[in-house]
């Protein structure tokens, strides 16, 4: 088992990046959240989980130990393979994960793409006890998820533009996501500090700054992305 990588980042995209080992590049398939910690050119250490399959090895890599041991043991529960098991950990934190299993919270388990009442209810049947209690998890990663508003002279993705892609990959149609960022952005923008207010923030893709309705331009402010693609399911899951 490949239990990490450690190398240098090459290239981001929505869907996972490539990292440079020893001169052999690395697809690694990541989780919004952990994509926003990668930056090209940039030195990283990556958890990883190996999934064999007869037609393709493929890397999954994971801000944390946390978030990679939760990833496999989520595939020991009936019907979840990785990829709904990295759109639950692009939905929920493993702790999110943890108190919803113990509190039998089908709902919340519903706000999935592909988790259906019946499967929600299989999962904390399958899962409980097993995940372990809340805190339990190790911290130790990349890190902060942040990312600057603009994009960096290292072609590094919005937090617009990584929430869009996650919510695509997670199965919503690109129009619903982008109404989905448009009724999260006044929220995660004040909870960054800007004090930014509706109709404050420049558009996906924009430049250095924001507009603060006055022709000033707002610094960039660091943004979760994490904390934005669940932000943004609960909208979608309100439909």
């Amino acid at each position: 088992m490949i239990a990490h990588l450690d190398g240098v980042v090459t290239a981001v995209a929505p869907e996972g990046a490539v990292i440079d080992v020893g001169g052999v590049g690395l697809l690694v398939q990541c989780s919004p959240g952990t994509l926003a910690g990668l930056r090209p050119g940039e030195r990283a250490k990556v958890c990883t989980s190996l999934v064999v399959r007869e037609d393709a090895l493929t890397l999954y890599g994971f801000g944390s130990d946390d978030e990679r041991n939760t990833f496999e043991l989520l595939q020991t529960a009936s019907g979840i393979g990785p990829r709904l098991a990295l759109a639950m950990l692009a939905t929920f934190s493993p702790d999110g994960l943890r108190r919803a299993v113990a509190a039998e919270d089908v709902t919340a388990l519903t706000s999935v793409p592909g988790i259906g009442r019946k499967g929600a209810q299989r999962i904390v049947i399958e899962l409980a006890g097993r995940l372990g209690a809340p805190g339990v998890g190790g911290s130790a990663g990349l890190g902060s998820t942040a990312v600057r508003q603009g994009t960096s002279g290292g072609g590094a993705l919005t937090w617009r533009d990584q929430v869009r892609a996650g919510l695509v990959n997670l199965g919503w149609q690109a129009r619903d996501a982008d109404q989905a960022i448009a009724a999260i952005e006044p929220e995660i923008l004040a909870g960054s500090g800007t004090g930014a207010g509706p109709g404050s923030a420049g558009t996906a893709g924009s430049g250095t700054g924001t507009g603060d309705g006055s022709g000033a331009v707002v610094p960039d402010v660091d943004v979760d992305v994490a904390v934005a693609l669940r932000a943004a399911l609960r909208v979608l899951g309100r439909r």
